[in-house]
């Protein structure tokens, strides 16, 4: 009997040995699936994202990723295919308009001193344009082409052109141009309802005249106003570097779909601070077409000089709204005039569409169209009314917008 207990603990005390010593250097031999068992208890269960892959840029890749494949890039590779699809239809603009005639432009001391230069005094700009028709229309802005009596085109794939003015919108600070050349690239107009703030978008140009270029940033903001650029603002504004010569030039999400018409920055050294401006590219679709179609954008007036309802107006003349555009001026025999609108009446309401800022009205009323009555919801005191106004077409307006 103790013969037996004996051979039992020597086999018991092999066989745990044999045990360490497969648990130590081959665990996987001990699990049914082949993997190493987990000794630790399951705590917390996280998702991390691939490292260094934006999520836009994973979105764009998960897209795009034929069916049955991983949704993600193993490695992320750039924004090579959005600037591969809208760079070709990216311009060069070069505007030559008439300057000031030096008076001494003639006079031989000047000219051993300052050399030979232009008599006429022309002066040279930049800018950029997008191509948005393989029939030779482009977009770009108002103040690039602005005064110009010779407009150039210079496409990335080396051809140039001389352009045509179909028509500008200074009210927006768009013009529409149109060159005549053969198998022109066009980029693909994108839905500005689909842009969010956070988006990756690319910045497209030919900034300082060095020659095409590509910038990367994120939409900062949607619908700024009230920057002073221009009449009807909703701006998109980007941290993409957008520098002098960019204006005109196209803003891209991450399929290389234009969303913006880049504009202006604020910058305070004349370089990108970070903080550049679009004219997004619904807004540019419809002064595009208003221009080719009719030679000019149609947008309603009504002939009212408005501003913001402070708290402290509401207040004072104890009204019962505290949100609408104060009324301040009425033109007299203008339409709103003619409809019943007085100074002081606050408006609430176009169309039964709620506005609360004077940027809010301008636009409500511009969208309304002309030779047709429209209804207002206004506010007179402690009485609410509702004034029907014959809507009229804008008068041209011709300003220069500022901060480029």
């Amino acid at each position: 009997m103790r013969r037996l207990w004996l051979i039992f603990s020597q086999a018991a005390t092999v066989a745990l040995a044999i045990l360490f010593v497969v648990a130590t250097l081959k665990p996987q031999w001990l699990s049914r699936d082949g993997r190493a068992p987990n000794l630790l208890p399951e705590v917390v269960s996280v998702q991390t994202a691939p490292a260094s892959v934006p999520t836009s840029a994973a979105n764009a890749a998960s897209a795009s990723a034929p069916v049955g494949t991983s949704a993600l890039p193993a490695a992320f590779t750039g924004f090579h295919a959005a600037a591969r699809a809208a760079a070709p239809a990216v311009v060069s603009v070069t505007a030559s308009k008439p300057g000031a005639r030096n008076p001494h432009a003639q006079d031989p001391n000047f000219r051993f001193f300052f050399g030979d230069r232009d008599p006429s005094g022309t002066e040279v700009g930049y800018g950029s344009g997008v191509i948005v028709s393989p029939e030779g229309v482009l977009l770009t802005n108002n103040h690039v082409i602005e005064g110009a009596t010779e407009i150039n085109v210079n496409l990335s794939d080396g051809r140039q052109a001389r352009a045509t003015v179909v028509g500008t919108d200074p009210e927006t600070d768009l013009a529409v141009l149109r060159i005549e050349l053969d198998h022109l690239p066009a980029v693909t107009l994108g839905r500005i309802d689909a842009l969010q703030v956070g988006d990756l978008v690319l910045a497209i140009g030919n900034p300082f005249n060095v020659g095409q270029t590509v910038t990367s940033g994120i939409v900062s903001a949607m619908g700024r106003q009230g920057l002073g650029l221009s009449t009807f603002e909703s701006f998109i504004q980007t941290d993409a570097a957008i520098n002098p010569g960019n204006s005109g030039g196209a803003l891209v999400d991450l399929q290389g779909h234009l969303v913006g018409i880049n504009t202006a920055i604020f910058s305070r050294s004349g370089g990108s601070l970070g903080i550049g401006f679009a004219i997004p590219v619904d807004v540019a679709q419809q002064v595009m077409e208003g221009l080719l179609r009719d030679g000019q954008v149609r947008r309603g007036w009504i002939g009212v000089e408005p501003r913001d309802l402070t708290p402290e107006f509401a207040e004072n003349f104890k009204l019962p709204v505290r949100s609408g555009v104060l009324i301040t001026g009425v033109l007299q025999d203008g339409p709103a005039s003619k409809g019943g609108m007085k100074p002081g009446d606050v408006v609430v309401a176009v169309e039964g569409k709620p506005v609360s800022t004077t940027a809010q009205l301008l636009n409500s009323v511009a969208a309304l169209r002309p030779g047709e009555a429209a209804r207002f919801g206004v506010q007179r005191g402690g009485q609410a009314l509702e004034v029907k106004v014959d809507v009229v077409q804008r008068p041209r307006q011709v300003r220069r917008p500022v901060q480029r």
